[in-house]
């Protein structure tokens, strides 16, 4: 009751907000695990991508050896 009243909100309203962070904060570091080994797979992927463009980043960006563009 007193998060309700701090918050201004009913206590059924109170509840349902802290049920949904929890269920947020739960679902999140589910997800963090899951979501970093496919963040993983997918540098495995491009890392084993053959190079087309043996060119340096910025003279494909069109930058000069000042990092000014060309």
């Amino acid at each position: 009751m007193e998060l309700a009243a701090r918050m201004g909100e009913t206590l059924t309203q109170a509840v349902v907000v802290a049920v949904r962070e929890q269920l947020a904060r739960r679902t999140g570091r589910t997800r963090s695990i899951s979501l970093r080994e496919e963040l993983a797979a997918i540098g495995r992927r491009c890392a084993a991508l053959p190079v087309l463009d043996t060119r340096a980043a910025d003279t494909i960006l069109g930058y000069d050896e000042r990092g000014l563009p060309a």
